[in-house]
């Protein structure tokens, strides 16, 4: 039966020819041919649902089925809200930004990575300013200066195009970075 985001298949629709069985108060009844399963949910006015079909045998629970189905559903929302997917936010600077931008920029990259996404930051010269880019380098490096330990970085400063790009990502608490290899990073920008 297919219902909404799950698969389940019901009573007659098992198609192995024995099957794990859980009952209906939550303990096994052990191994039994498909047919002695079906027998014993009919018997308590239930269905039979096989929740695990790739176990070797499958793992099949003897259910009432609306139950069952809202209960999935339950999990399910409390696994998405659990589940925060971090976003990947966009900051731009200029490789000759003014003291003041530069801090206003740098407290959105804060708040993007207290909200635990991550973000890439882009330099973007314009013009005759790609015959200076090492002034983008100079400033990915005192960004990151700036930011100290609380971030990883996840790709190293790049080139495309007119665009000096490099992605960090919050450090979850507890973790610690390397400090060695931290100054070794530093040099290579």
């Amino acid at each position: 039966m297919k219902t909404g985001l799950f698969n389940w298949r019901l009573n007659n629709q098992i198609r192995a020819p024995e099957v794990r069985v859980i009952g209906a108060d939550g303990k096994q009844l052990g191994i039994l041919k498909t047919n002695e399963a079906l027998s014993k949910a009919h018997e308590a006015g239930l269905d039979l649902v096989e929740i695990a079909p790739n176990a070797k045998p499958p793992v099949t629970k003897i259910v009432e089925l609306g139950k069952f189905r809202y209960q999935e559903e339950k999990r399910l929302q409390k696994l998405k809200k659990k589940a925060k997917s971090s976003e990947l936010k966009e900051v731009r600077f200029s490789p000759f930004i003014a003291n003041h931008d530069y801090q206003t920029r740098l407290d959105k990259v804060r708040e993007f990575l207290d909200e635990s996404n991550k973000v890439k930051i882009v330099v973007v010269f314009m013009g005759k300013q790609m015959g200076s880019t090492n002034f983008g380098y100079t400033l990915l490096k005192r960004i990151k200066g700036d930011l100290g330990n609380r971030i990883a970085i996840d790709m190293e400063p790049k080139f495309f195009g007119r665009h000096l790009a490099m992605v960090i990502s919050p450090i979850k608490k507890g973790k610690v970075i390397n400090d060695a290899n931290d100054s070794n990073n530093a040099n290579a920008y």
